[in-house]
Formats: C-alpha cells, sequence, structure tokens
C-alpha cells in the first residue's frame, strides 16, 4: 500500500474510534449494553420539545425600578438639603416619575437650584410645579426611564440566568421574548416539576434593608392607617410581613403584620458581594442567611446603624418583610437573614442572593409542562424519518452507482457518527428542528456524493483511465462542493445569528453536519476510491 494512503487510512479509523469512544465511551467505560445505551444517552442532550420539560414566560415589572430610582433620589435630596441646612416644607414622591418640592426658603433657593442642577440634571428636570408658584416639581427625563427600563430587563436576563444554571439545569433557554421588552421566555428542558425553579427564580426579586419607622408592628393594613388618622406620615409605606405574637395562653403564634417602612432602602440586593447560609446558633433547628455588602454600601449602611442603634431594621424580600432585628450597634459590611429557614430553603435564599438581586419584581404571564410522552412521540418520529431518508438513499445509491454506492453509504454513516460526536463534545442540545438538520444533511451528503460520481462518469466516458478519472473527478467536483456548503453555512449562520433556541438547534446540526460532509465526501471517498484502485489491476474498471 501507499506510504500515504497508508496514513489517510489510520487517520480515519482514528477519527471513527474517537467519536465512537465519545458516543459510547464516556462518561464510564462501557461493560454492558445498558451502559452504551446510558453513555449514549448522557452525551446526547435533548431539548424541551423532545424530552419534555417546563415553558415559562415571565413579565419584569419594570415600573419597580423607575420608582425605586425616584425614591432614592428623594432620600439623596433630603439628605443633601440637610447638610446645606436648607428649609423645605415637603419633599416627597408624587408618582413614579415626578418629585414634589414645597416651599424652599427664598434666600436658600440659589443653593437649592445649584444642588439640583450639579447633581441631578443629566437625569432630572425642574419646573415651576403647576398651580404652586413656591413648589417645584421635578421630573424623570424619558432618555433616563428608557435606560432604568434596559438595565432592568438586562440585569433581570442575567441575573435569571445565573440562577437558572445554579440549579444545575442542562442547557435552559433564556431570552427576552415578544415584542414587548418586559417579556422573559424560560425553557427548562427536562424539568418536569417546575416549582423549585420558578421559587429560584422569583424569591428574592427585590431585597431591601428599611428603617422601621414604628416601633410596633400592625395586625392589618386597616389597624395601621388608623392609628395615623388614615393617612401614612411622608415617605412611609406599609409592608406585610410575618411575626411571632404570644396568645393569651402564653405560647406562641404567628400571623401576619404589617409594618411602616420608610420607603428608600438604605441598601438594595445590587450592593451584595456575597451570601452564604449557616445554621443558627440560637436555634439549631433552623438556619440564617449570612451576607457581606460591597464596599460603597457598607459607607452608607455603617453611619446608617451607627445613627439609629436601638431602632428597628425591616429585611425586605419581595415586597414582604423577612425579619425586623433590633439595630444593636454599627454594622459595616455583613448581616444576617433570620428567619423560619430549613437547610434548602436558606440554601435557595443564599444562592439567590448570590447570583445577583432582580432589580424588579416578576409576575408569570404563561406557563406550559411539556410532557415526555410528546417529546417520546417526537423523537421516534424524527428517528423514524432519519433513519427511513437513509435507507432510501443507500439503497438509491447502490442500485444506481452500483459498488461505489457503498462507498457513498460509508461516507454517510460517518458522517452522522461525526455530527452527533461534535454534538456530544459541545454540549449542544439536539432539539425537533435540529434531527430536521440531520435529515438535510443526509441529503447534502447524497448531493456531494453524486457530483463526484457523476463528474467521474464523464471523464470515464472521455476515455480516462480509472485513476485519472477518480483524480479528475474529485478535483473537478471540489469547487461545487465547496461552493454550495459555504452559502448554506452562511445561510445557518444568519438562522443561528437572528432565530431563537430551536431555530439554532437547527442551524448548529446543519452546520456541523456540512463540515463533516466535507470531509467524509472529500477525503474520507477519495480515500476509499484510492485503496480500491491500489487493489485493481491496470486494465480493470471501476463499477460505477
Amino acid at each position: 500500500m501507499n506510504p500515504n494512503l497508508k496514513w489517510k487510512a489510520l487517520f480515519i479509523v482514528a477519527v471513527i474510534l474517537f467519536c465512537i469512544y465519545v458516543l459510547i465511551g464516556t462518561p464510564k467505560f462501557p461493560t454492558s449494553v445498558q451502559d452504551i445505551k446510558d453513555n449514549f444517552s448522557h452525551q446526547i442532550k435533548l431539548g424541551l420539545d423532545l424530552q419534555g420539560g417546563t415553558h415559562l414566560i415571565l413579565q419584569v415589572q419594570v415600573q419597580e425600578a423607575i420608582a425605586q430610582e425616584t425614591d432614592q433620589t428623594v432620600d439623596r435630596l433630603i439628605g443633601q438639603l440637610r447638610a446645606k441646612d436648607i428649609h423645605y416644607d415637603e419633599i416627597r414622591r408624587v408618582d413614579d416619575t415626578h418629585i414634589l418640592v414645597r416651599n424652599i426658603d427664598p434666600a436658600q433657593l440659589s443653593t437649592f437650584r445649584d444642588i439640583v442642577t450639579a447633581q441631578y440634571s443629566n437625569v432630572w428636570d425642574m419646573s415651576a410645579a403647576p398651580g404652586d408658584p413656591s413648589a417645584y416639581l421635578l421630573t424623570l427625563r424619558a432618555a433616563a426611564v428608557a435606560q432604568i427600563q434596559d438595565q432592568t430587563m438586562q440585569q433581570s436576563l442575567e441575573t435569571i440566568e445565573r440562577r437558572i444554571n445554579a440549579l444545575g439545569l442542562t442547557e435552559p433557554t433564556i431570552q427576552l421574548h415578544g415584542r414587548k421588552d418586559n417579556e422573559i421566555l424560560v425553557q427548562l428542558p427536562g424539568e418536569g416539576d417546575p416549582t423549585r425553579a420558578k421559587a429560584v427564580i422569583q424569591a428574592g426579586g427585590q431585597l431591601e434593608l428599611k428603617l422601621v419607622e414604628d416601633q410596633s408592628s400592625y395586625s392589618s393594613e386597616s389597624d395601621a392607617l388608623a392609628k395615623h388618622g388614615g393617612v401614612l406620615p411622608p415617605n412611609t409605606e406599609l409592608v406585610p410581613g410575618n411575626s411571632e405574637r404570644r396568645a393569651a395562653s402564653g405560647t406562641p403564634e404567628t400571623g401576619e403584620s404589617w409594618y411602616l417602612l420608610s420607603r428608600a432602602p438604605v441598601v438594595t440586593g445590587r450592593d451584595l458581594r456575597s451570601a452564604t447560609e449557616n445554621r443558627n446558633t440560637n436555634n439549631p433547628g433552623q438556619f440564617e442567611v449570612n451576607f457581606t455588602l460591597s464596599g460603597d454600601a457598607a459607607k452608607r449602611f455603617g453611619p446608617f446603624t451607627e445613627q439609629n442603634k436601638g431602632r428597628q431594621m425591616a429585611i425586605v424580600l419581595e415586597h414582604r418583610v423577612y425579619s425586623a432585628p433590633v439595630i444593636n450597634g454599627r454594622i459595616d459590611d455583613s448581616g444576617m437573614i433570620e428567619g423560619n429557614f430549613s437547610q434548602e430553603s436558606a440554601h435557595d435564599l443564599a444562592l439567590v442572593l448570590r447570583a445577583g438581586a432582580l432589580p424588579a419584581s416578576i409576575k408569570y404571564l404563561e406557563e406550559r409542562t411539556v410532557g415526555p410522552s410528546l417529546g417520546a412521540d417526537s423523537i421516534r418520529h424524527g428517528v423514524q424519518a432519519s433513519v427511513l431518508s437513509l435507507l432510501v438513499v443507500m439503497i438509491f445509491m447502490l442500485f444506481y452507482y452500483r459498488l461505489s454506492g457503498a462507498n457513498a453509504v460509508l461516507a454517510l454513516i460517518l458522517n452522522l457518527i461525526i455530527l452527533l460526536a461534535v454534538l456530544a463534545l459541545a454540549g449542544a442540545v439536539l432539539t425537533l428542528p435540529g434531527i430536521a438538520g440531520v435529515i438535510l444533511t443526509i441529503g447534502m451528503g447524497v448531493d456531494s456524493n453524486v457530483l463526484v460520481f457523476e463528474r467521474i462518469r464523464e471523464e470515464l466516458r472521455n476515455g480516462k483511465s480509472a485513476a485519472s478519472a477518480v483524480e479528475s473527478g474529485f478535483a473537478k467536483a471540489f469547487l461545487t462542493i465547496i461552493d454550495t456548503h459555504v452559502t448554506t453555512v452562511v445561510s445557518a449562520f444568519f438562522l443561528f445569528l437572528f432565530g431563537t433556541g430551536p431555530i439554532r438547534g437547527f442551524a448548529i446540526t446543519l452546520t456541523i453536519g456540512l463540515i463533516a460532509n466535507v470531509f467524509t465526501a472529500i477525503y474520507v471517498s477519495k480515500t476509499i476510491f484510492q485503496y480500491h484502485l491500489s487493489k485493481m489491476d491496470r486494465q480493470g474498471q471501476l463499477s460505477i
């Protein structure tokens, strides 16, 4: 055998063995047929449409992030006016995008204007309040609103993705959905019970540390309003939560309570640096979550806790008070969340906080669970279509091109093996459109072989020898094959770039199959021809 041909054959055999090993030899060495099946099912990951799972559409409440920005601006503005000893009657949020400032001391009006111009003019517009010449209205600019919305959606998308990935789910899909910018699509393949995933996605959407304005909680919202004459103090809000009270018998009972809190938080989930779950030292049967803050948050939190020693600070998660501990001393960069946490719930909460806080809460618009029977039917029909198309192609090639058709059949089988092995190595997910890509790859493989074989036939009709006809046939068909494959790969690239999850799966499968097809239809097929020619007599004829 020609040494060059020998090395080509060894390389092809090595590629085949490596691909087979990837598909059925890992992650554990197979010792039985069941091990081979388990390895193959582990390596080829199936999408939502094949193995079933959960389909969710979430809506991010972006207005909450805008309102939070307005509340924090009110808090900062109050602090700056007090620091400059500027007198005023009222500063309050009118709605999500407006702040009202009333009765600034006329002698200090220029200082007030300087503060607003220097600190807020790039985000807020100031004008005289309608109907009140002594008041000023700060309006959040449309560009700033749009920027907050964009940042909120991007942060929500990234945070949800980190949380889902931390659960260890296989190849989830998390992306913006529909024409509305505040919707997110979440698909969880293989997750038949989405309860925990939903809890981790939504829990702790907004972590806020707020000062408790009234030292006692209230049994109902109406009770709290009655204590304040039906009107809450400026820049405060009522937030529900759980508190432990004692019944007449002296035994503790748990019920809902309402807390009057400062509207502006001193620390939010954005300021968290890390969070871990630990056993509660005071109650070994329960767990707590310890967290640390960023440097900037510590600078705010330290003076805040020092000024409010002896007062309660509410830990608010998803608009609900988890606990309201008393501030015993200055806290700079660390704290804890206590509650009736089990180890799993404390772990999930710490996971949520580590992954990052959602800038706004979310609402579920749609939830669908795809059963595994639908996936099984899709797999069965897809495999049947692939096998049937492969069999029909094999029969046609063997009938029309005789023994040379076996060359094409072998190249097609190797093409599929390489395609599946690359999918396994890349961790790609096989979806129903992906199976369609496999079928299309078979068609493209046949097309390549037909181009080569017809070129060889043409050369043989022109009187060339078998060896010369094979060499010329592959050389002349090569550019045509490359041209058709490159144009198809470019189309697949745009499908991947602009398509959704299943369409991307089709594009990935098709691209890998086309690249593998160039290798099998040109390199492998030509090597087989050359090996066959080396065993033929000089006067022998190709069976084509």
